[in-house]
């Protein structure tokens, strides 16, 4: 069984996913909660193993209580909320959905799927109890928040972290290694990956921080290129350079950022 903490401080909320979910005959909703407050206590002493979870609530809101929950008790998370402002938070945040209300059967079908596959592969020795396994064996502390585990996967980061990129009018999680190279065009960024085109309002600069520096680099004002799809680098004139990806798209290195060279060989 699914066991299942529901955190939201409308009791109407709590009581019709709590029917919906009745319908699931691997689902057992263990407790309910009004407030953060009251879901790190049930937390504590239930440990359930998913969590829908309401964002605007008084006092404590949805991201601050998964902040200061002990890394290892931190249940499977999907956010249930009126409000869509917060979907690359979310995400950033390592939930596994994001549901509006009013919630859809469908989309309670399609994050309930999801929850049921991460169990499994958590079962199997999934990624998050691995993760823990060596922050704990790197730390020496058994007890680690999630802001700590965070802290210390950035300083040994495996896998890079999807990226959550709001494209029109859908969110998507964007596997960064599927990028070949951004560019901007005013207020907005064009992502290329080899299956698609993603158009955001974002700076470079934010995009740049999003990104690990160690696999893309700004190579123009207006580029970012993943450096994984450089293959040929060649030099032109007054200091500039031309980047030829293995896609055949030629990009332009300016002058400005002729210190990133040595990183495209």
């Amino acid at each position: 069984m699914i066991r299942t903490l529901i955190v939201d401080d409308e009791p109407l909320a709590r009581r019709g996913l709590e029917l919906r979910l009745a319908g699931q005959p691997d689902v057992e909703v263990v407790a309910q909660a009004g407030n953060g407050r009251e879901a790190g206590f049930a937390i504590a002493a239930l440990k359930p193993d998913l969590m829908f979870l309401d964002i605007q609530m008084p006092e404590m809101d949805g991201f601050a209580l998964l902040r200061s929950l002990p890394a290892e008790s931190l249940p499977l998370t999907v956010f249930v909320t009126a409000y869509d402002q917060y979907a690359l938070d979310a995400f950033a945040a390592c939930a596994v959905d994001y549901l509006l209300k009013p919630v859809e059967e469908a989309r309670l079908a399609q994050a309930l799927q999801t929850v049921r596959e991460r169990l499994r592969a958590r079962e199997a020795g999934g990624d998050r109890d691995r993760l823990l396994r060596l922050l704990a064996r790197v730390s020496g502390k058994a007890d680690l928040t999630l802001a700590d585990a965070l802290a210390q996967e950035e300083a040994e980061p495996a896998a890079p972290p999807r990226l959550a990129i709001r494209d029109g009018n859908r969110t998507v999680r964007l596997d960064p290694d599927t990028i070949r190279w951004i560019d901007a065009a005013g207020d907005y960024l064009c992502i290329h990956t080899a299956e698609e085109n993603f158009v955001i309002r974002a700076t470079m600069r934010e995009m740049e921080q999003r990104l690990d520096p160690r696999r893309f680099q700004r190579i123009h004002r207006s580029t970012i290129v993943n450096l994984a799809c450089v293959r040929e680098l060649r030099s032109h004139l007054n200091g500039e350079y031309f980047v030829t990806l293995e896609s055949g798209q030629t990009l332009k290195l300016s002058r400005s950022y002729k210190d990133k060279v040595h990183l495209l060989h």
